[in-house]
């Protein structure tokens, strides 16, 4: 759940050639202060139900593919039915979300998912929820979300001005990871205590889950679609591909979007294998380590407040895309769930920061009138690429360890991936690209390649008179 109210501030109209550049940041911010705005504000608390519903959701579903067929592939397929639509329909979502009135495109996207929650949960209660069933249902889960996603993210720049965009975004990770902490912890509880229709409750505390976000949604202002030059939709692809593909700023942030998804998203999608296969739990463990890694991109949106107002996305992205990489190594190399439960908690903050600071990029170099293409293209990579990398990390711990059921073949694939995330992450950070931020050749700080002493310090762009790194000004 994302998005919010009518445009409070339009954006400054792009430079000739290039992206719109990004705003500055107001002298003074309140941590929270962008809640002020109400109807990003009740959007925002019926979001956050809905997303502790999904992650309940979530979390019985997962649990009971993993623990029905033990296979790393089946949790694969899963994965790929809940995400490949994204791949397929993505564009046809971001141009649909681009010529609709994008408040009725959401009201009628939520209220399918809604429909969908409910047979899942009737499905269980009568006994029909099997692996085929949840791979089914999740499908046509996945094939509302192409629709619904750019409806929640060309919405919210409508509810917040320009400036505070952002923090806006910030505040929706916000509570999407707070119902991360809070839905499978809540998830683990109920299997734990009523194992024997425990399922069945966590699917429909998730269709009634929908009716608060319903009713914030249909409380905001109306959010007609922009105007637009009426060229085909093969024209409007192809300028929202253009845009992503021949500027090197929004280039370098989609790669490092797909990236990110295809070597990183195993971790969460194998879980439940290494509760089973390798610390040997049931299910409250695996509803607790997703509220770890929730519990981690909640601590990593605090400490965002401690960055440097002046270091720039283009070194902080590959940073925290190293960082994760690191700790999804480091889990996958011992069996001891203490260290594991340190590692998610480190991974669920990298991660924030990746997904988090590379969505606001490249909402802050598009231009309005073509958003909504323009992250349907990113969702489509992500969503594309998360299925693709569960089921190689699937394969490597099926057919190179032998299987993938076995604790040393999930780690190993889950492992393989994370190994390469970390090196991806490190020659992004040596070879950098200063357009994400908006800076252009011959201005300060312009530095495409350079130690990564100074990718972790970006001294280059640090103005004269500022606080040193570690003693950032308060925001």
């Amino acid at each position: 759940m994302e998005e919010q109210e009518s445009r409070l501030d339009a954006p400054p109209p792009a430079r000739p050639g290039g992206p719109a550049p990004a705003a500055p940041p107001p002298a003074h911010r309140r941590p929270l202060g962008v809640l002020r705005h109400v109807h990003f504000r009740n959007v925002w608390f019926g979001a956050m139900g809905s997303s502790v519903g999904s992650w309940m959701e979530s979390t019985g579903v997962r649990w009971i593919v993993g623990n029905t067929t033990g296979s790393a592939l089946a949790l694969g397929y899963l994965t790929t039915a809940q995400m490949t639509p994204m791949l397929v329909l993505g564009m046809a979502g971001g141009l649909l979300a681009d010529r609709v009135n994008r408040k009725s495109l959401l009201l009628y996207t939520q209220a399918v998912m809604m429909v969908i929650a409910a047979c899942l949960a009737a499905a269980s209660y009568f006994n029909y929820a099997t692996p085929a069933v949840l791979i089914l249902l999740s499908l046509l889960q996945g094939i509302t979300m192409a629709f619904n996603i750019p409806a929640w993210q060309v919405l919210t720049p409508r509810l917040v001005p320009r400036e505070e965009l952002t923090e806006a975004i910030v505040l929706n990770g916000l509570q999407f990871n707070l119902a991360r902490i809070a839905g499978p912890a809540l998830a683990g509880l109920i299997m734990t205590f009523s194992q024997t229709n425990g399922a069945t409750i966590l699917f429909v505390v998730n269709t009634i889950s929908f009716l608060g976000v319903l009713a914030a949604v249909a409380a905001t202002p109306d959010a007609p679609a922009p105007r637009h030059d009426r060229s085909s939709m093969w024209r409007q692809t192809m300028a929202a591909l253009s845009f992503v593909f021949h500027n090197r700023g929004p280039r370098a942030v989609f790669l490092g979007i797909v990236i990110f998804a295809m070597l990183g998203g195993p971790l969460l999608t194998m879980l439940p294998l290494f509760v089973t296969a390798v610390y040997h739990r049931e299910a409250g463990t695996f509803g607790t380590l997703l509220s770890i890694v929730g519990a981690g991109a909640v601590a990593g949106i605090g400490l965002l407040r401690f960055l440097p107002r002046w270091y720039p996305k283009h070194h902080f992205i590959p940073l925290s895309i190293l960082s994760s990489g690191v700790t999804i190594g480091l889990l996958c190399s011992t069996d001891s769930l203490p260290l594991a439960c340190i590692c998610l908690f480190f991974t669920g903050a990298f991660w924030l920061w990746t997904f988090n600071q590379s969505f606001a990029a490249m909402q802050l170099l598009v231009d309005d009138h073509m958003r909504g293409r323009v992250m349907a293209v990113c969702n489509t990579a992500a969503f594309g690429a998360t299925p693709v990398g569960a089921l190689l990390a699937g394969a490597i711990g099926e057919y190179v360890a032998g299987r993938a059921d076995d604790g040393a073949g999930v780690q190993l694939g889950v492992g393989v991936m994370g190994v390469v995330l970390g090196f991806a992450g490190l020659a992004m950070l040596i070879w950098r690209t200063p357009e994400v931020d908006g800076v252009k050749p011959g201005d300060t700080g312009y530095e495409r390649r350079a130690s990564l002493f100074h990718g972790i310090t970006a001294l280059a762009h640090r103005p004269a008179g500022a606080p040193s790194p570690d003693q950032p000004p308060a925001v």
